[in-house]
């Protein structure tokens, strides 16, 4: 059975809803901290092109690190599996997304993967383009393909912040570059990275992506095949195993649905065959998810039957 209407939605966002107040937005980058910890809302996208939502579907929110599957997707399309996991693993961490300590203690400057910050930098040096204009503008393009929305863009104000005050990532760049792992500039990266992360869409978007994603990369609405099987296999993969930080095998077990998740609150979600979901709570727990969102997550799962485990 499936959740068939808004009104169904809306009784699991007031239920989910109770949890904000023990989560915090994310304040260490001052334009997020602006965010209000109360919101919530979620879209459900069907392949038939139905979609019902509830909440305060109409806010935008940037990407943050949902952004890391979909910059996966396409270098694997522009480089292939070879060459990308060469220069960056497969295998879940059990340490914080910004960590720097296993680049030190495994392969010597080889991000574990492409989920935490140091393997997305690693990724996102692979976008294709003679200049951080040009690269940014594929990326934008490919994610205007998958939501059908050509006139999606980025949050300059958050962009600004970020790049501002990412000066663990500017970090775990030198270090990168240490080990050859990165061959361009810093500063050039972070500001196409910076803009990767503040791509901003609301829920209905993301849910759009995340059919996408849950059809192999199929588009149902135009039926075109926006990326192959095989890199939508792979990226929903990463989402179950290492999607939502630390957090990633306990939410496998308890949930089950393929989720990439942001700092800005959002998650997208992936359900196999059946269809996308984009969730927005800006309240974040301890590992940086958002509190609201795994909760609504949860009562899915839970009264849908949606794990695919």
């Amino acid at each position: 059975m499936l959740c068939q209407s808004n009104d169904e939605l809306k009784a699991l966002v007031t239920e989910a809803k109770t949890c904000t107040k023990n989560g915090k937005v994310a304040d260490y980058i001052p334009a997020l901290g602006k965010a209000n910890p109360n919101d919530l809302s979620i879209a459900i996208h069907y392949p038939d092109g139905r979609c019902i939502s509830a909440g305060d579907i109409e806010k935008r929110i940037t990407l943050q690190s949902i952004s890391k599957v979909i910059s996966l997707a396409l270098v694997l399309m522009d480089r292939g599996l070879n060459y990308v996991f060469e220069r960056v693993g497969m295998e879940p961490t059990g340490d914080p997304f910004n960590s720097i300590a296993k680049l030190e203690t495994l392969a010597p400057g080889k991000p574990l993967n492409p989920m935490i910050n140091a393997g997305a930098l690693v990724v996102t040096h692979m976008i294709k383009g003679n200049t951080v204009t040009e690269r940014f503008q594929r990326l934008l393009s490919f994610i205007q393909e998958m939501t059908n929305d050509s006139t999606m863009s980025y949050c300059e104000e958050v962009a600004r912040s970020e790049f501002e005050t990412a000066h663990l990532n500017r970090a775990l760049c030198y270090f990168l570059k240490q080990h050859n792992i990165l061959n361009e500039d810093v500063e050039q990266l972070m500001d196409l990275y910076t803009k990767q992360c503040a791509i901003e869409m609301n829920c209905l978007d993301l849910a759009r992506i995340g059919v996408v994603f849950a059809m192999d990369g199929v588009d149902p609405l135009s039926g075109k095949q926006i990326m192959p099987t095989d890199v939508a296999r792979i990226c929903k993969t990463f989402m179950v195993t290492c999607g939502m930080y630390n957090a990633s095998g306990e939410f496998a077990i308890k949930i089950g649905i393929p989720s990439k998740s942001g700092v800005s609150g959002g998650i997208m979600g992936a359900v196999p065959g059946r269809f996308g979901i984009g969730i927005f709570g800006p309240a974040l727990d301890e590992k940086g998810n958002s509190i609201a969102g795994i909760k609504l997550l949860e009562l899915l799962s839970k009264n849908y039957s949606l794990s695919m485990f």
